[in-house]
């Protein structure tokens, strides 16, 4: 049962950092804009080591077949992409080319909500395995968010939501990862080894993520020297996962 609660608590955490956009929006756009992209390197390069240096090795350790770790790995990647197609979960970086800025913030808040709730079956499904497993996992989670919970309160503020208004919406769709995670549980009990082919959708879903939103969002910076500066905080991402290995 404390598993449970430590689950819940990891992706109440997770949830917090919604709120992250006030602080950042004090920055000002233009200072807002020069670190983003450092956090998005940053957050590429975890999601990569979480997949590689935890996620991975932990799935072929289990009792699964080779054939079906990778066909789940497969699966990840596909869930990811029909997932943005369906809700367009990048949400319209530059907002130049969107319109119809009403439906956009709502569409915003669907499609955040379907995300979190899945950060909630990951991380959940993580801790099932291992308690390391799921810290690790949160944290791969969490380094992801936070670019990505800047952009979204962006977008409602972008959309005409007040301040107040965007913090409280983007909060309230946070929590659908506390709803993801009792889902975990409860099918749990119902399905016993779910978590054994979550967690390789899992991976798959972290290289998706890394791999098709963020590294090609670092691809538009052509300047050398801040080009070296992304390269540097992606491996760092990579380093700081590989760390959390000594937790485990």
């Amino acid at each position: 049962m404390h598993v449970f609660w430590l689950s819940i608590l990891s992706v109440f955490l997770v949830s917090l950092l919604s709120l992250i956009g006030i602080a950042f929006l004090a920055l000002g756009e233009k200072k807002i804009r020069k670190i983003l992209l450092y956090l998005v390197s940053f957050s590429a390069g975890s999601l990569l080591g979480g997949a590689f240096f935890h996620l991975l090795p932990e799935a072929f350790e289990s009792s699964l077949e080779s054939i079906w770790i990778s066909t789940s790995v497969l699966l990840g990647i596909l869930l990811f992409f029909v997932l943005e197609k369906v809700i367009h979960w990048h949400h319209c970086h530059n907002m130049k080319e969107c319109e119809h800025t009403k439906a956009l913030g709502i569409t915003n808040l669907v499609g955040d909500g379907l995300h979190n709730f899945i950060d909630g079956i990951i991380i959940a499904a993580s801790f099932l395995v291992a308690i390391p497993l799921g810290i690790a996992t949160t944290l791969a989670v969490a380094l992801h968010e936070i670019p990505q919970e800047i952009s979204d309160f962006g977008v409602l503020l972008h959309a005409g939501f007040s301040k107040k208004k965007a913090l409280f919406f983007n909060f309230l769709s946070a929590l659908g990862a506390i709803v993801g995670a009792i889902f975990v549980f409860l099918l749990h009990d119902v399905i016993g080894g779910l978590e054994l082919f979550l967690i390789p959708l899992t991976a798959g879903g972290f290289i998706y993520i890394a791999s098709a939103d963020l590294i090609p969002e670092l691809h538009k910076e052509i300047i050398p020297h801040k080009t070296a500066l992304q390269f540097v905080f992606l491996v760092l991402g990579m380093i700081i996962m590989a760390a959390m290995l000594f937790l485990e």
